[in-house]
């Protein structure tokens, strides 16, 4: 048994109009199945897909109370794909947001930030998703737990910044930023992991609860799946049998 990355769970005032941003954004296709839940997706792929993470877009009363440390960076293959992605995506609606780095860093229209980055050989083949940046204060003590829960391959932990990937190679990277916990950093976002096969679901469970996470109250109530926290306390989901999509 296994967990497999399932996709980025992002909280929003209008879930619709986000995803559709986002769909744009990256060249994928929107659908809304049901009210309050939205999703963007690689055409023609099915759901999870070891190859890349699909976006979750999740309507909320108040989402400006929803302070996860998860935010997403882009690929580009060269300058100029660089200088014109940020042109489109501020064209969609994205605005510049000023930030202590050499690439650019724009926020979404309901303000979570991401970023753009330069060419890079590591990114060339993770699809327009290069990265799901988590901050956190030990990127060496968070490597071991992730490496574990996911069973990714370490490519590169140093005290700043540790980069984890799919054992095959592809997909976005996980990034583990040493990151100070400023609440203007923080992001919306959270993963929605994947039992395979989903029944495992209740093994899996107790098997990450052993490696050291622990149950979560977000407000979620009585659901299918479980939410859970990372030992620095990121919150997460293990999605349950019936849950194509989790508030």
């Amino acid at each position: 048994m296994a967990l497999q990355l399932g996709q980025v769970n992002l909280k929003a005032r209008d879930e619709a109009a986000l995803g559709r941003f986002w769909a744009a954004a990256l060249g994928w296709e929107f659908s809304s199945e049901e009210p309050g839940a939205a999703s963007a997706l690689p055409a023609g792929t099915d759901w999870p897909s070891a190859a890349t993470s699909s976006l979750d877009f999740i309507a909320v009363p108040d989402p400006e109370t929803v302070r996860y440390r998860t935010h997403l960076e882009l690929a580009t293959t060269s300058a100029a794909h660089q200088a014109e992605l940020v042109e489109r995506l501020r064209d969609l609606g994205a605005t510049p947001v000023e930030a202590a780095v050499s690439w650019p860093v724009l926020a979404d229209p309901e303000g979570n930030q991401f970023c753009v980055r330069e060419p890079r050989e590591d990114y060339r083949d993770t699809g327009p998703i290069a990265a799901i940046v988590v901050d956190c204060t030990d990127p060496g003590a968070m490597t071991r737990f992730w490496t574990d829960v996911l069973g990714w391959t370490r490519h590169g932990v140093t005290d700043e910044h540790a980069l984890l990937r799919a054992a095959e190679g592809i997909g976005p990277y996980l990034e583990l930023a040493r990151t100070p916990h400023l609440p203007s950093r923080w992001h919306r976002a959270h993963l929605d992991l994947v039992p395979r096969p989903v029944s495992g679901f209740a093994a899996e469970v107790a098997r990450v609860e052993a490696l050291g996470a622990t149950p979560a109250d977000v407000g979620q109530g009585e659901v299918t799946w479980r939410v859970l926290a990372d030992p620095e306390g990121h919150e997460f989901c293990i999605l349950g049998p019936a849950d194509p999509s989790p508030a």
